[in-house]
Parts: structure tokens; C-alpha cells; sequence
């Protein structure tokens, strides 16, 4: 593995969101010196905060997968998660919901989900089930260690015994495909295809390894930290400040200095100049190419993954047939991806999130409120329309919104709205996210592994890139290891323990599994 040449004693860490953090204590750990900048007033990047009418609402993700990844980066500097965060484990992770009046609860206990799929669908599908879980699990073992956990150097690295193993298990054929050996029942695969979404590709022309998303999702569990997800960067950021890192808040890049070849000094709006020997460049690629001053060639553009248009809605009600996460699928499934990703319109037939965090956390609203985070997926500005048409847009799709949430059992959701906050590709595009999608560079072949854009940069050999731009991807497992990757670039190893197995929770920690029946109150 290419590590930074010359020294490495102060690193400039430009970002303060999951990634940013997650390298900072990898490097602390790994005994150098950080200084932490970021342009907003306090940690979490896309992971933030706001504060409306007394709700508190997450900005970005609201489902926690593979939290051991967050505890490595803790314990680089003899911290620990659990310490730090309550984290509850979600069951059911979600419940979907589908156009024919149908619900199945996921559970990511194999004995539960059987018996629940044996409920929703028969004898055949549960057998089904127990195959595809062990084939989820086999295919994650194969892909953590070897291609997403890892820093690539060449493609060359791909010619490794696991590629031959991931091809056999067919990871290279299509992922709607490769599901649908395991389970006929058509419901049943949208529940463990559509995180392709994640990945910025439809089920139908996403590769099968990207069911390792799946695995994550559905048998790895989920979680919820106690004061949302927004509590896992703050954390980390108190974590940091412990461990010696100075972090600088309000504090925006203008330009980076450079002589021979390396970046000497960090500057910054206000006309502040922060000396460094290396800078690890967490911001959206577009603003790390441009204060770098150069652009990796490649033969065609980078692709987006889609965007979303998110409804934060602080509510005097809530439904009792909403889990923490429920996932509300339209009739529409290929006609909706196609909408997505090629002909750029809004979808017909929407499928859903709708994340409800005030079910386990109901400090998050004032007393006798609820918090309902909807998320639609929609075409970013590339393929659909630009961002200036969501000034018009996005009130008009805001009603539709409503209306289809009423019409999908949430009656009177409309007039139980006390506080909203509504989110297009208007306001990600403001925010810095090419193609105005918060998901960055979709994962087409062309774009994942060593294609994807990498983390150093040619011709500037004292930069790092980290986050969901780079490798490894999108999502909240991958940007906490992409921080790790970017660390190990600057120490030439590998800071904390391997990924490649969840190791279980420690017996001390203060973790408790909260089931969601019916009839209870739900977060987001």
C-alpha cells in the first residue's frame, strides 16, 4: 500500500462529518498531530442537526448499520463507543409495507425472519430465506476483507483467489437475478434488493455484490443512538477533542498552499493560515478538485446517484402501523427505477421511507409530538430537472407527498404537521453535492473498487481524499472506513483492528433491543 511520502507529524483534516472524524482518531491513535476544520458551526457534515419549534431533526442518515466500524475508530484512541453513545438495537430493523395492503417485519434474527417470512409468503419462501442469508453472509465475508476494506493501488489487486470466490458465487451477474433464485415471491425481493438504491443503481442492472447492503441491512442489524443519529458524530467529535485534536468550527478552506509538489499550509476564509505536513480533504470531490487546482482525467464523467426530497415533519400524532423505519413500496418497480436514473421524472408510484425516531427517543419533540423524517428518492439535477426548477417544484411535490401518504393509511397527515422542514435537490445542490444528490458518485462498475475515484491524488503527495466520493462509497459503514483507509495513507498501516467480521457488542455496554409492535409510538 502507497503511503505519503516526507513527514506526516500535523494533519489538516478538512471536514467535520463521519469520515473526517472517524481519520481523525485514527490518527490520533496513530500519534499525530490533527487540527480539525469545518465551515459549519459544529460536527456532522451530512450527519447534522437542526433545530426547529423544539424538534430535533437529523439532516442526513437515519439508519446505523455495522457500528463496530464506529467503535474501531474510538478504541484508536482507548475510547469506546458505548461509552459515548446509547445505542438501541432496532427490531423489526423495518417494516415494509406494500401497494397490496401486505406488511412483513425484517428482523435480522434468522430464527424471527424465517418464521416471519414462513407468515407472509409460505413454507417455500422461508426455506428460501435461510439459503439467501447464508449466502448474504458468505458473500460479506468474501467481499469486507479484500475489496472494499482495503486501499487499492492498482486494479491489478483484484487478481486475488476472493475475486474467483465472488465470481463464483455469482456476484458478478445481476443483483435482481441473484435474488430471485433464493425467494419467487416478488414483495419479498424488494425487501433485499432495494438498498441498490444506496448504491445509486437499480436492482435490475446492480451488480449482485452489492447485496453485501443487504447483509448490512438485513442480518448485521440496525440501530438507533439514543438523540439520533446526529449523537454518533458528536461523539466522535468529543471523542477527538479528548484525544488532543483541535478542532475548528465556523472555519472554511479557501485555498490550500503549495510548493514542490506538497500542500505547506492550510488557509482559510478569514485569512488565517494553518501550517501542516499533510491534509486529508473530506469535502464533496467537486471542492477538493477545485482547491487542489486539478481533476483526474477519465475517459467519461463521473455518474450521480440519485437525489431525495426529504419531508421533516414535526407532527401531534403519529400512526400505530409505522415501525421505526418503514418502507412503503408502490405498486411501480422497474417503471420506478427508470424514472430514477434514465428518463429523469418524478416517480409515478413512489416507494417510500418513513422514519420515525420519536418511537424510541421521544426527546427528540416536545412532550405529546412525534417526528416523521419521509424521504422520496428522485433524479438528481443531471438527469431530471435542475435545480432552480425545485423552487417551484418542490411545494407542489410536497403536496403530492402529503396526499400519497394519506392515501397510504397515514389519514390526516396533513393536518397534524406543527413544524416542517422541507429538503430538494435545490437545497443539496446549495450545500455543495454534485448533481444536487446527497448520495455523490453512483456505483456502476466503471465506479466502484480501484475505479472508483481514489484517494490520493496525483501530482500533490501529501493528500488524502476521504468520504462517500471516494473509496470505498456511499453509506455510513463505508465513509467511517473510508476515514480509516485515508488514515492508514498518512501512517503507512493500518490503524485499529480489521473489519471483515461485526465482532458482537461488549456484554458492559449499554445496548438494549427495542421491539416495535403495533400500536407503539416510532422514530426516524
Amino acid at each position: 500500500m502507497k503511503r505519503l511520502p516526507g513527514p506526516t507529524d500535523h494533519v489538516v483534516v478538512v471536514g467535520a462529518g463521519l469520515s473526517g472524524l472517524a481519520c481523525a482518531l485514527h490518527l490520533l491513535g496513530a500519534g499525530r498531530r490533527v487540527t480539525v476544520v469545518e465551515r459549519d458551526d459544529g460536527p456532522g457534515g451530512r450527519a447534522g442537526r437542526l433545530r426547529v419549534g423544539g424538534y430535533e431533526m437529523d439532516t442526513g442518515p437515519t439508519v446505523l448499520t455495522m457500528p463496530h466500524l464506529a467503535e474501531e475508530a474510538f478504541a484508536a484512541v482507548g475510547d469506546s463507543l458505548h461509552r459515548r453513545v446509547e445505542l438501541m438495537a432496532l427490531d423489526p430493523a423495518y417494516r415494509a409495507c406494500f401497494a397490496d395492503g401486505s406488511s412483513l417485519d425484517v428482523h435480522t434474527d434468522g430464527d424471527a425472519m424465517e418464521a416471519e417470512v414462513r407468515r407472509f409468503a409460505g413454507p417455500a419462501a422461508a426455506a428460501g430465506y435461510r439459503d439467501l442469508r447464508q449466502w448474504l453472509e458468505r458473500l460479506y465475508r468474501v467481499q469486507m476483507r479484500r475489496f472494499i476494506d482495503t486501499n487499492f493501488d492498482s486494479p491489478f489487486q483484484l487478481l486475488h483467489p476472493d475475486l474467483a470466490r465472488l465470481a463464483a458465487m455469482g456476484g458478478f451477474g445481476r443483483l435482481d437475478g441473484r435474488i430471485s433464485r433464493f425467494i419467487a415471491d416478488d414483495r419479498l425481493r424488494r425487501v433485499f434488493s432495494f438498498q441498490a438504491l444506496y448504491a445509486g443503481v437499480a436492482p435490475a442492472r446492480a451488480l449482485a455484490a452489492y447485496a453485501v447492503i443487504a447483509y448490512m441491512d438485513t442480518v448485521a442489524g440496525v440501530w438507533f443512538p439514543k438523540g439520533g443519529m446526529h449523537a454518533l458524530p458528536r461523539a466522535m467529535a468529543d471523542a477527538a477533542a479528548d484525544a488532543g485534536a483541535e478542532l475548528r468550527w465556523s472555519s472554511e478552506v479557501s485555498t490550500l498552499e503549495r510548493s514542490t509538489g506538497r500542500v505547506r499550509a492550510v488557509r482559510l476564509t478569514s485569512g488565517e493560515r494553518i501550517p501542516c505536513d499533510a491534509v486529508v480533504l473530506t469535502c464533496e470531490l467537486p471542492t477538493a478538485y477545485e482547491l487542489l487546482g486539478r481533476r483526474p482525467l477519465r475517459p467519461a464523467g463521473l455518474r450521480h446517484s440519485p437525489s431525495a426530497v426529504i419531508l421533516h415533519a414535526g407532527t401531534d400524532r403519529t400512526w400505530p402501523q409505522l415501525a421505526h423505519h418503514t418502507i412503503s413500496f408502490g405498486g411501480a418497480w422497474e417503471r420506478t427505477f427508470d424514472e430514477l436514473t434514465r428518463t429523469g421524472e418524478l416517480m409515478s408510484d413512489p416507494s417510500l421511507l418513513i422514519t420515525r425516531p420519536t418511537t424510541n427517543d421521544p426527546s427528540l419533540a416536545p412532550p405529546g409530538r412525534h417526528l416523521h423524517y419521509v424521504l422520496a428518492p428522485c433524479p438528481n439535477t443531471t438527469v431530471g430537472p435542475p435545480a432552480a426548477a425545485w423552487r417551484d417544484l418542490g411545494p407542489r411535490y410536497r403536496e403530492r407527498l402529503v396526499g400519497e401518504l394519506e392515501r397510504r393509511g397515514l389519514d390526516g397527515f396533513a393536518g397534524s404537521v406543527q413544524e416542517e422542514v422541507l429538503v430538494t435537490p435545490l437545497d443539496w445542490a446549495a450545500q455543495g453535492h454534485a448533481a444536487g444528490s446527497p448520495f455523490s458518485v453512483s456505483h456502476t462498475f466503471a465506479q466502484t473498487g480501484p475505479f472508483r475515484p481514489r484517494n490520493l491524488v496525483r501530482g500533490v503527495e501529501n493528500v488524502v481524499l476521504a468520504g462517500c466520493g471516494t473509496t470505498p462509497g456511499v453509506g455510513v459503514p463505508t465513509v467511517l472506513i473510508s476515514g480509516k483507509l485515508a488514515a492508514a495513507r498518512v501512517t503507512g498501516g493500518r490503524p485499529g483492528p480489521r473489519s471483515a467480521r461485526p465482532r458482537p457488542l461488549p456484554a458492559t455496554a449499554d445496548v438494549s433491543t427495542v421491539p416495535t409492535p403495533a400500536g407503539t409510538d416510532d422514530p426516524s
